[in-house]
C-alpha cells in the first residue's frame, strides 16, 4: 500500500486502500490454495487471522468513506508504524 501512496499521492486514500484490498484477496486465495494443496495449513493460525481481519475489514469499510482523507492517512501511517515496530522488536 505504501508504494501505491507514493505513486499516486493525489488519489484519495479510500480508493488506494480499496484497490489494495482488491489485489490482496485474489493473491491470498491463490497462496492459501497452494498451502492447502501442500498440506501446510495451520488451522489455528487461519482461524486467528480470520477472526482479526474480517471484522477489521468490515469496520474499516463502513467508516473509511466517512472520514476526512487526512485523518485516514494519519491513521494508516500510525498503523504501519506500529506494525513495523512490532516486527522489528
Amino acid at each position: 500500500m505504501r508504494a501505491l501512496i507514493l505513486l499516486y499521492p493525489r488519489t484519495p486514500i479510500v480508493k488506494i486502500a480499496g484497490s489494495d484490498i482488491a489485489h490482496a484477496v485474489p493473491l491470498t486465495l491463490l497462496a492459501g490454495t497452494g498451502h492447502l494443496l501442500g498440506g501446510s495449513v495451520s488451522t489455528g493460525t487461519l482461524v486467528s487471522l480470520l477472526c482479526g481481519s474480517l471484522p477489521g475489514i468490515m469496520i474499516a469499510s463502513a467508516f473509511a468513506p466517512r472520514l476526512p482523507d487526512t485523518a485516514l492517512r494519519i491513521t494508516l501511517a500510525l498503523t504501519l508504524i506500529l506494525v513495523s515496530a512490532k516486527l522489528l522488536f
